[in-house]
């Protein structure tokens, strides 16, 4: 393990051990703070880039998720804290913490309102859509179902006072909002969990369009895909990152577990060839890490 990586997560465990940031956490979730700490302190520790993020990025977000009563857990799929790559005024590059929410967190939030009957999302699938009219709505037909291909999601609710809404994106609608409002479409989540992202997206504008917004869905909209700067005021930053050269960072990741001067020089080749200074420091600065025996 790098210097680095030591260095940040003790700055995050540091960071969270503060008295004001426990009792932060204590005034937001009383007795279940103390559990809420220790799972983020794991997700932190468990992912590469996130262990590299600015602390205080990492506790907003953290913030962002207890103010709303929604657990960061990756497997629960209601919220999550996201490394992203930003560039900084020097030119050079930083992880910050990034707040998500899953469509599960919109889900539980509109529940929890208590004005809502139902709520569901799901795929459009070949022969299932009947008929649509962007001002009467959608018709769909669930038992007919011609391809395991979706052609489409749609997202729906009904109020206790009878009010409902159906909205309807084909395939191509979505990948072109992912590409407008995401810089990572072509090698982020997008890419590798497409059907999480266009049914949280196709749920989240039918609610920020529709649906009547309690505060809490009003702050989940704002925050959701945002760096928190300020949890108290919620003052976000929509960065949405830097494209992430995936090349540069997997060579950093390697030269980052490196453990012996000759697992580092197997990389040498690949370092010069990528011809990054910034790359190359990284790896003069494993080098020496390495040849001090830390």
């Amino acid at each position: 393990m790098s210097e680095n990586k030591q260095v940040a997560k003790l700055n995050a465990k540091t960071f969270f051990s503060q008295e004001n940031v426990k009792a932060k956490f204590e005034e937001l979730l009383g007795k279940r703070a103390p559990a809420f700490i220790t799972s983020v302190l794991q997700i932190v520790n468990s992912n590469k880039l996130l262990v590299n993020a600015e602390p205080s990025s990492i506790f907003n977000a953290a913030a962002t998720a207890a103010t709303l009563d929604l657990p960061i857990n990756n497997n629960l799929g209601f919220a999550y804290i996201v490394p992203y790559k930003t560039k900084q005024q020097d030119g050079t590059f930083a992880y910050v913490a990034q707040f998500q929410l899953g469509y599960k967190g919109f889900i539980q939030l509109a529940q929890r309102s208590g004005q809502f009957k139902s709520i569901s999302a799901t795929p459009i699938f070949e022969g299932q859509l009947v008929s649509e009219n962007p001002l009467t709505g959608f018709e769909f037909d669930f038992k007919v179902k011609k391809s395991n291909m979706p052609i489409g999601y749609a997202a729906y609710f009904k109020l206790l006072n009878g009010y409902e809404a159906t909205l309807y994106m084909t395939i191509d609608e979505l990948k072109e909002h992912g590409k407008k409002y995401s810089k990572t479409f072509n090698n982020g989540v997008w890419q590798t969990d497409f059907d999480a992202m266009a049914t949280k997206t196709v749920l989240k504008l039918l609610l920020s369009r529709f649906a009547p917004l309690s505060i809490e869905m009003q702050t989940a909209i704002t925050v959701d895909q945002a760096v928190v700067n300020d949890n108290n005021t919620i003052d976000v930053s929509y960065v949405d990152n830097e494209p992430i050269d995936k090349e540069f960072e997997r060579l950093q990741l390697m030269i980052e577990d490196c453990t012996t001067i000759s697992e580092l020089m197997a990389l040498d080749a690949s370092v010069k060839s990528y011809n990054s200074e910034e790359l190359t420091a990284i790896y003069r600065q494993k080098t020496n890490e390495l040849d001090n025996g830390n």
